[in-house]
């Protein structure tokens, strides 16, 4: 699959993927910070943003979108971030396709599974009637009883595209279909460790990396190194974004 990509900035390539629910455009800060130093390529994961839409969410073919767009654009290597979705993404694509990534940085995100109550989340969007006039302040409020947090439920409301036909442009189903998958993780059996320079940055307030993360990432990334951005939650990128950009600069340029 062909990715639907934004990019930007002159240099060495650098491919940035987003989180769950999210898309290329909401890591525009990372872009225009890295831009200045590399040809950033921001993508659009399957079912998310503007890229196609696809039953299978297991990371491999995910991946495999990846690398199937980086050889479209002629990039044969290239620097790697990823934050959550885009940073198990990202991970797997360093163990399958290793020759393809030059260096690997993943933003508060584990190789681990996790739980969480997303699979209700896509249960509320597809629940919202999609009607001519509906508002957005309309499918808050229809939201707001399954999604307590605000910002949150602005942040899902991002793929609602509104007007004469509104529409999702994230792949509900699909999306939903796939929750097991997208939490969990499973590398191929046989997989060699990515022995590539890695970098793992955590939000000092998140739990998405917790301690007992630390041996599954020396064991698949024995070159990784963990760091944490003090005061910030699992969406580190958008609340400190001047130490994440600095962090990144460091292990992408230095």
């Amino acid at each position: 699959m062909i990715l639907n990509t934004l990019i930007s900035g002159e240099g060495p390539p650098l491919v940035l993927l987003h989180g769950l629910f999210g898309a290329a455009k909401n890591l525009g800060v990372l872009a225009r910070g890295l831009g200045t130093q590399a040809r950033v390529i921001a993508m659009d994961l399957r079912n998310h943003g503007d890229s196609p839409h696809g039953a299978a969410m297991d990371f491999a073919a995910m991946a495999g979108d990846v690398a199937e767009t980086c050889a479209a654009l002629g990039v044969a290597r290239a620097r790697v971030a990823g934050h959550s979705l885009g940073g198990k993404t990202a991970m797997m694509l360093a163990l399958l396709r290793p020759e393809l990534v030059e260096r690997l940085a993943v933003l508060d995100i584990a190789p681990m599974r996790y739980e969480h109550d997303y699979g209700d989340y896509v249960k509320a969007m597809q629940a919202i009637v999609l009607h001519p006039g509906l508002s957005r302040g309309e499918a808050d409020a229809a939201l707001a009883g399954v999604v307590k947090a605000a910002e949150m439920r602005a942040f899902l409301l991002n793929n609602l595209s509104l007007g004469a036909v509104p529409r999702w442009r994230a792949g509900l189903a699909e999306i939903g279909a796939a929750m097991p998958q997208i939490l969990g993780w499973s590398e191929p059996l046989g997989v060699a460790p990515y022995g590539g320079p890695a970098l793992f940055l955590r939000g000092g307030e998140s739990d998405y990396v917790p301690v007992q993360a630390a041996a599954e990432i020396a064991r698949l990334f024995p070159r990784a190194v963990v760091e944490t951005v003090a005061g910030a939650g699992h969406w580190l990128h958008a609340e400190k974004p001047a130490q994440v950009l600095a962090s990144l600069r460091g292990f992408f340029f230095a």
